[in-house]
């Protein structure tokens, strides 16, 4: 290849956090979210890409798979990125999010495994658990084995119910009895679903973020699952609790681009700005939760940042979960997750 066929090929390499000066000029898109702190923070995020692309960036939400589809359905989509769940682009990838063609992003500082072919992540955080430092004092709980062992280590434990079924867990349950990740059968489901019930019956199932941390404040459960936003605000609040870091279970929100936008390279281009260093450590100081480019270093407390999860230490302690086939054997999961809640 010549060089200057070479240099023609590295121009058109997309650098996360940059966009062409003016290129899009006299055009609208619409970025989708959940609302709240967390969209402020990513349009606080978006906002250098809006002052130099020249584009006109509106807002929406919160966001509802119901109003994708009837705008799909329509052939009239309005919504040019948006943001949703874990499973969502997994569960639609195809029909209501578009396989990305990651040639228009650049995916390198994004941590491994954690993009999808219709996603990459928005920000990452932490669902993991913590032990009441007086239960256990000098013995404390190392990691999910740990939090399912009630012989050597009793008390209650609060466990993730917000409506669905809790696929990272369930996972950790399968493993916690002895079975294996690497190949997951949908009868596994039922062996981690009975793992989770042999805690007992004074587990508590909590339904909000906002009970959980309740919880953890008012010393009521010796191990909690949490999400790691509300740990952090417990912790602030002088909750006597300690986290465990290992194998802590890779949340994040995905982003994603509609089937039947009418401007796929105007939203890969939101997209690819979004996934820079600065847009990352502005979205991560204004929300708390974790950025996703290796090297961001958003300036936050001490305690925030003790709940950051994109240092290289904590890279290393995540586990990242199967999401795929959490996705695939979501009507069996849900249905037997619900059983089990049930009781409680």
């Amino acid at each position: 290849m010549s060089t200057l066929l070479m240099t023609s090929a590295l121009a058109q390499q997309p650098v996360a956090g940059t966009v062409a000066p003016g290129s899009l000029k006299g055009k609208t898109l619409t970025f989708t979210s959940y609302g709240g702190i967390f969209q402020d923070g990513q349009l606080a995020a978006l906002k250098g890409f809006v002052e130099q692309s020249g584009v006109r960036l509106l807002s929406d939400g919160p966001t509802e798979l119901a109003k994708l589809q009837a705008q799909i359905n329509s052939k009239n989509v309005t919504w040019d990125v948006v943001d949703t769940g874990d499973l969502a682009p997994y569960v639609h990838c195809g029909t209501l999010f578009q396989k990305l063609d990651l040639s228009k992003l650049d995916t390198s500082h994004i941590p491994a495994g954690q993009v999808g072919p219709c996603s990459v992540p928005a920000m990452n955080y932490a669902l993991m658990f913590l032990y009441k430092n007086n239960t256990y004092k000098n013995n404390p709980p190392k990691d999910w084995r740990d939090f399912f062992d009630t012989k050597k280590f009793p008390g209650v434990r609060g466990i993730e119910n917000s409506g669905e079924p809790v696929g990272s867990l369930i996972e950790q349950a399968i493993l916690a009895a002895g079975g294996s990740a690497q190949n997951l059968t949908p009868a596994d489901i039922a062996v981690g679903i009975n793992k989770i019930r042999s805690l007992g019956p004074d587990t508590i199932f909590w339904k909000t973020g906002a009970e959980s941390q309740q919880l953890a404040e008012s010393g009521e459960a010796d191990m909690i699952m949490m999400w790691s936003g509300r740990a952090m605000a417990a912790v602030k609040n002088g909750a006597d609790y300690t986290p465990v870091w290992q194998d802590w279970l890779v949340v994040m929100d995905q982003m994603t681009i509609p089937v039947g936008v009418k401007d796929p390279d105007a939203a890969y281009a939101l997209l690819n700005y979004y996934l820079g260093k600065e847009a990352q450590e502005i979205m991560a100081e204004q929300t708390s939760y974790s950025p996703i480019h290796t090297d961001a270093k958003p300036k936050v407390d001490e305690i925030t940042a003790a709940f950051m999860t994109n240092t290289p230490e904590r890279i290393a302690q995540s586990y990242q979960w199967n999401v795929q086939f959490w996705a695939d054997n979501y009507p069996l999961a849900a249905e037997q997750w619900t059983e089990l809640v049930s009781g409680h």
